[in-house]
């Protein structure tokens, strides 16, 4: 048996994995269009015809819908204001709860604070990390006015079952698919499945312009007062006419024309680059199907996977060694592993400590102990497990990696799975 590079062995990999590289001469040429043309933004805080933005971005905007089958793309500066604009498209308000993810990057979370609601944390199914419905209903109670729906890792939510929850209990659902665009469930693209959802252009997602967003819905409300918030609405609204005032504090929440114009081009690319993570990421699960105590991801009936990232399940028990040792004995093969994801977010200073605007405890209750929503360790015991015991990842499964790539990825966990398994019998 080989030995370990991690004790003095040779190690699998000797170069580095290649770089996730999206930007091309299309992107390029877009861009110097835009300069050309000398018009970077044409967008105007006040009532007319540039409020909706400059023609890149209506252009995006518009093939967005059409790419995705939505009525109304809205695009925003990053995924973080579509998600503030989301939630304050909703309604939600001073009171309200809002259910969350607790395994996942903290806007999604934090954003019902910005209108003094309190996030409340349901827990994930541990087999695609997303929320779980049945905890999801555990956590419902009369101030409930909306769900946060993570795609996390690339996979969608279970959508059918959640969107049941909520038309069952008139909640909004806003899904968040910064991390699964191009997934399906069932005919229709993730991040299409909520009342609204919203999409991610930073630079490390599948298609980027750097930083910017682009939130859909189907409902001419939401999408109205998703371009109010993104564009200083409570100026406009008094110009455009209305009597709404539900959370028309406006924000600067716009895209460029330069990003706009970039991010048109990627569009162009998704499919593609969604195409080739499949490809690699179903030839590494076929080489980690073999290895006892790793399990690699699942793909649920009809569906399918964007990979963001390639997450694994691992099993100290079956393995025979810790995962800590495991991730750094695979790390010294030459290949990037990691352990666990995200801290759980409950466990942030801003949950425990609770408190936020002008140091205060608002918009926690005073008598929180009273109070049937709890940020204590332990609420979540899968996203514990998962985060602290099971979850490893690589993010080295893209349009870049090669065939070759992925059998070092997989010639690497294989030999370090048989040399602790070995050390056992």
């Amino acid at each position: 048996m080989s030995k370990l590079a991690v004790h003095g062995g040779n190690p699998v990999r000797q170069n580095p994995f290649p770089a996730y590289r999206t930007i091309g001469d299309e992107e390029k040429n877009a861009a110097l269009q835009v300069l050309d043309s000398g018009i970077l933004s044409a967008f105007l805080g006040s009532w007319s015809p540039e409020f909706l933005g400059g023609p890149r971005v209506r252009a995006l905007e518009s093939d967005w819908s059409a790419y995705f089958g939505v009525r109304h793309a809205v695009s925003m500066n990053s995924a973080t204001s579509g998600l503030y604009a989301a939630l304050g498209a909703a309604g939600i308000g001073p009171g309200d709860e809002v259910i969350v993810s607790p395994y996942t990057m903290s806007a999604s979370a934090c954003g019902p604070l910005l209108y003094n609601a309190i996030p409340v944390f349901a827990d994930i199914d541990p087999d695609t990390f997303c929320l779980d419905p049945a905890s999801i209903r555990d956590h419902l109670t009369p101030a409930t006015k909306a769900i946060v729906v993570v795609d996390i890792f690339g996979h969608a939510a279970a959508m059918e079952e959640i969107m049941s929850i909520a038309a069952e209990h008139g909640l909004v659902v806003i899904e968040d698919c910064a991390q699964a665009p191009g997934a399906r469930s069932g005919d229709r693209y993730a991040g299409t499945l909520g009342h609204i959802g919203v999409f991610s252009l930073n630079y490390h997602k599948h298609i980027q312009c750097g930083e910017g967003a682009v939130v859909v819905t189907d409902d001419d409300n939401f999408a109205e007062r998703l371009q109010l918030i993104r564009n200083h609405a409570e100026v406009v609204l008094q110009q455009k006419g209305g009597d709404n005032m539900n959370n028309m504090l406006g924000f600067n929440f716009r895209m460029t024309e330069i990003e706009a114009a970039i991010a048109a081009e990627q569009l162009k690319k998704l499919e593609r680059l969604v195409d080739d993570r499949v490809i690699r990421a179903d030839q590494l699960t076929r080489r980690l199907l073999a290895i006892p105590g790793v399990t690699p991801p699942l793909v649920k009936s009809q569906c399918t996977h964007a990979y963001y990232l390639y997450v694994m399940r691992f099993d100290a028990d079956v393995i025979g060694v810790s995962r800590k040792e495991f991730v750094e004995a695979v790390k010294c093969e030459g290949v990037p592993l990691i352990e666990g994801y995200v801290e759980p977010i409950y466990l942030q200073p801003l949950y425990q400590r609770r408190l936020l605007f002008g140091g205060t405890s608002s918009p926690w209750p005073q008598d929180w102990e009273e109070s049937s929503v709890s940020y204590d360790r332990g609420i979540c015991p899968v996203t514990e497990r998962m985060h602290y015991k099971e979850v490893m990842f690589t993010n080295a499964i893209h349009a870049q990696t090669s065939a070759q790539d992925v059998e070092d990825i997989a010639e690497a966990i294989t030999k370090v799975a048989a040399y602790y398994t070995s050390e056992r019998a």
